[in-house]
This record gives C-alpha cells, structure tokens and sequence, in this order.
C-alpha cells in the first residue's frame, strides 16, 4: 500500500474554483462601492456650489449673469464664463467641472437672466443609475431626477424639475 501524501487533482480544482468565486464576488462589490463613491462626490460638488451660490448671493444680491451652461466628463466647457464669478473665480464653473469629472459624464447648470438674477440650478448625471441626475436649485433642492433635463440644459428653467 502507498502512503503518499498530498493533495488529489480533483481538490486542487475545487480549491481553485472556490477562490474564483470569491474573487468574482469581491469584485463585483468594489464596483459597486466606486459608483456610490462617485455619486457621493457629485453630490458633494453640487452641494458646495449651493454653497458658494448663497455667498455670492448675500454679497452681489443676484447670481450673476444669465448663462446656460454645460461641461463634459473632459472638462470642455460652453457657456460657463460668469455664474457665480467672484474675484476671477468662478464657483459654478469649478463646481460642475469636478462633478462632471467625478460623473465621467455632462454637467448641466443655468443662471436667469442678468437684470434679476434671481435663481440658479445645476444638475450632473449619477454613475449608478443610468438616466438619473442629482440636481440642486437656488431653492435649496436637492434630489435625484429620473428622465431629462428638460429645462436645465437649454436654460430654460431655473428650478430641479
């Protein structure tokens, strides 16, 4: 009789095998953990522009020219030159710009129009559900949208839809 000792082809395979699954499942997890990460830094961006937005507002009574506004994932921006803009820094641009980063995605905001200057909204997609953005507003909103943002992106609208 041999008394050799070690391990069968057949249990190497299962350990094997185990530690795949358990890879697979770790895995998933941490993607999982990089999306709401994510959409916790977009929701942080746009929470310090509802910031920056209240004083800016104490200090000038308005939000600034009327713009409306969009930045990309890569940081090409349209319309972006003066929401907020106080002492060569403009606080809606910056904001949008890092969520739009956090996002990968298209940032959107608006201001109305320069003689009253009275709202402001933004809004950036979420990485964890596709077709739903978080959006702030001048009326101290904040929430996740489902479907377009049918006024935000034109400008059209001042207020999360």
């Amino acid at each position: 009789m041999s008394n050799k000792k070690g391990f069968t082809l057949i249990e190497l395979l299962v350990v094997i095998a185990i530690i795949g699954i358990l890879a697979s499942v770790v895995l998933a997890s941490l993607n999982s953990a990089r999306t709401k990460g994510a959409d916790a830094a977009i929701k942080a961006n746009l929470a310090n522009i509802r910031a920056q937005a209240a004083l800016y507002y104490d200090t000038n009574s308005n939000y600034g020219s009327a713009v409306a506004c969009s930045i990309t994932g890569a940081g090409t921006a349209s319309g972006c030159t003066s929401a907020f803009a106080s002492g060569g820094t403009n606080t809606m641009y910056e904001g949008l710009k890092a969520a739009a980063a956090a996002a990968g995605s298209t940032a959107y905001g608006t201001t109305t129009n320069a003689n009253s200057g009275d709202g402001w909204a933004a809004a950036v997609a979420l990485k964890s559900v596709s077709g739903t953005y978080y959006c702030v507003d001048s009326n101290g909103a904040g929430k996740v949208v489902t479907g377009a943002l049918t006024g935000i992106a034109t400008g059209a609208t001042v207020t999360c839809p």
